[in-house]
């Protein structure tokens, strides 16, 4: 069988960062994480369309791309969890774009609450956005590269260990985000499809800083003692928090030809939190 992915050994720096010519979805893109991932993706050349729930807030972002980067780019609304929506949000990404080449899987959520407490519906919506919502995607993005591409899962360290108190069901999502992270790479190569993930810590967005808050509350008002719980937030060998385009970065060295050997693994961008 022969696998479609080129040595590209001989290829300028300049063009192996390059995705000129290319259409990049990325889910959850509206704002935080996702918007710097699709200001980094649209900066190296590629066309973006930028899915969220909220369709008015992608739209806003979509035009903020444009107007920086010159790029071609659009707003579609998108929920993850909904195939349907997935469907149709990938459709009208490729009626303005022309197509997909890379689709990255960042739309997550992380509601905090003890396990003996949470109940099943909290768990399902968890596991519907952040493992299922990669499922999700990656099947459209399938269907929608024909010449092979690149999809990028934005996992977390949370993939990678236990985190704090009362994240069960985001720690588990984010462990089976992982593993079908590994099996897309293994059953989609064939199709000159990569697969990659990229796992990081905590890092300070609008709807992060909103749901550690939130989960800090649930925490305390459950009685738990937050005095002695690791500082999950602040454990960076680095000297200091990582920002959003921090992590776009890692993203964008996956999505471009840079990474060309590499799929199946999910890259820790973490400040090294979890040696």
């Amino acid at each position: 069988m022969a696998y479609p992915f080129a040595d590209v050994s001989s290829t300028p720096l300049s063009e192996l960062v390059s995705l000129a010519g290319r259409r990049a979805l990325v889910t959850g893109g509206a704002q935080g994480l996702g918007k710097a991932i699709a200001l980094r993706l649209a900066e190296a050349g590629a066309a973006v369309a930028i899915a969220d729930l909220d369709e008015q807030h992608a739209a806003i972002a979509a035009d903020d791309v444009a107007d920086r980067f010159g790029r071609a780019a659009v707003g579609v609304r998108m929920d993850v969890a909904d195939a349907a929506s997935v469907a149709s949000g990938a459709q009208s990404a490729i009626d303005a774009l022309g197509g997909i080449d890379v689709w990255i899987n960042n739309a997550g959520i992380f509601p905090s609450q003890p396990l003996v407490e949470m109940p099943d519906e909290t768990w399902e919506k968890v596991f519907a956005v952040n493992t299922r919502g990669v499922r999700n995607g990656a099947r459209e993005a399938v269907n929608r590269m024909p010449e092979g591409g690149v999809i990028v899962n934005v996992v977390s360290t949370a993939g990678f260990r236990g985190i704090a108190p009362g994240l069960s069901a985001y720690v588990a999502s984010k462990h089976a985000a992982r593993g079908l992270t590994k099996q897309l790479a293994l059953e989609l190569a064939p199709r000159g499809i990569r697969v990659l993930g990229v796992a990081p810590s905590y890092v300070p967005t609008e709807g992060n800083m909103a749901m550690a808050a939130a989960a800090m509350e649930q925490m305390a008002a459950a009685g738990v003692d937050l005095s002695n719980m690791p500082a999950a937030m602040s454990q960076s060998l680095i000297g200091r928090t990582g920002a959003p385009d921090d992590i776009a970065r890692v993203v964008l060295f996956c999505a471009s030809d840079l990474s060309m050997v590499m799929t199946g693994s999910t890259l820790l961008a973490d400040a090294g939190e979890t040696i």
